[in-house]
């Protein structure tokens, strides 16, 4: 229970792990061949079954949230799993994370990806920052970096001002 016990993926945490990310209940192991292993409390991102062959190669670091994680690959994509409506579906939003993802922030049940063009993406649930539809139009460029609380993040723009929801 809540990751202590990986005998279900022993065998593949022998050799060549880089670096272990967690959740509130679960854990995922980076391999140095850009594979990951996970194990734990499933709907705590312990099964990523439903992403297996995503995560066979290609992914280069792991952000973590308490319920799912993020996976931003080699080419700029981004898979996620774990708790669906907590951030671990974004299918909502998988056209939008085929490429130039640089890198992912979390609130207690939402992400938001900042693109290499300064814009930015969401999912999750609505009232953790997952839903920033009101705000889309100052999102879709100039963001230079995003911060985060439990349940909001805001946006620094290069212009100077921040935008906030959540």
């Amino acid at each position: 229970r809540l990751g202590g016990n990986s005998s279900s993926v022993q065998d593949k945490l022998q050799g060549g792990v880089i670096t272990i990310y967690s959740t509130n209940a679960a854990f995922a192991a980076l391999k140095r061949d850009g594979s990951v292993i996970t194990w734990g409390e499933e709907y705590y991102g312990g099964v990523s079954s439903k992403v297996k062959n995503a995560l066979k190669e290609g992914v280069v670091t792991i952000y973590p949230g308490p319920w799912a994680f993020a996976a931003l690959k080699r080419d700029g994509s981004v898979v996620t799993w774990g708790n669906d409506e907590y951030g671990g579906d974004s299918s909502s939003v998988q056209n939008e994370l085929q490429e130039g993802v640089k890198t992912i922030y979390s609130t207690d049940k939402s992400f938001a990806a900042l693109k290499s063009d300064g814009s930015v993406i969401t999912w999750g649930s609505e009232y953790s920052g997952g839903n920033s539809s009101a705000v889309q139009n100052a999102l879709k460029e100039g963001v230079k970096t995003i911060y985060s609380t439990y349940g909001a993040f805001a946006a620094l723009k290069s212009d100077g001002s921040v935008v906030t929801w959540g």
